[in-house]
């Protein structure tokens, strides 16, 4: 499998920490609402983990993964839900929000997908999370790369999957993504390969290039 994006080799790569990312994106923080980060890449590159790195370093952090609301919805018509329930009125500073899907409702899945009161960050990870009737909603886009092998692997490793949903489901995403192209919008592009969390738990370092590539 070949992925439409970016060649890597032709990319000025540097480490860096978690924070140091962090605060770069804090600088195109919006007064009077939360940040809204798109964080994009390929299935298994590595979104959840930076994600969930960034938000440890502020607790005033939402992250929302798109896959809730794909959850027996569909893997990509999902934009109307993330931009009507819950980036509107997140960019509107309209907060607390705790929204249902219809798939939620309708399968008795508990819980919501919530953005608390005083939060100053939204993270939304997801594959094609930056599509283009998305990218208005965003404050900043980072996509997240790897290698079609790496992001095949790591998917498999789950054990929620078989080996031939993988990849049907992979071929879809990589059409859609070469239709979209939110590589060439993101700001900030990371090695989805290369980011390692501490052995203490807490996140290191994360190795990024600046977009769009």
């Amino acid at each position: 499998m070949h992925y439409p994006d970016f060649d890597p080799t032709d990319v000025q790569w540097r480490i860096r920490s978690y924070q140091d990312v962090w605060d770069e994106l804090l600088v195109r923080n919006p007064s009077g609402r939360p940040l809204v980060v798109g964080i994009d890449g390929h299935s298994g590159s590595g979104k959840t983990t930076l994600a969930r790195g960034l938000a440890a370093l502020d607790r005033n952090t939402a992250v929302v993964h798109t896959d809730d609301l794909a959850w027996h919805h569909s893997f990509f018509g999902w934009a109307e839900l993330l931009i009507d329930h819950l980036l509107t009125p997140a960019r509107e500073g309209r907060l607390p929000i705790s929204y249902r899907p219809p798939a939620w409702v309708r399968r008795d899945r508990t819980g919501a997908i919530t953005i608390p009161e005083g939060t100053s960050a939204v993270l939304v990870e997801g594959v094609g999370v930056a599509r283009r009737e998305v990218r208005p909603w965003l404050d900043v886009v980072v996509w997240v790369h790897a290698r079609p092998e790496v992001g095949r692997r790591r998917v498999i490793a789950k054990g929620v999957d078989t080996e031939e949903f993988v990849d049907d489901w992979m071929n879809e995403e990589n059409v859609f993504l070469a239709e979209h192209r939110p590589w060439d919008v993101a700001d900030v592009v990371v090695a989805g390969e290369l980011g390692q969390p501490a052995l203490t738990g807490r996140y290191g370092n994360v190795v990024t290039a600046s977009g769009p590539v």
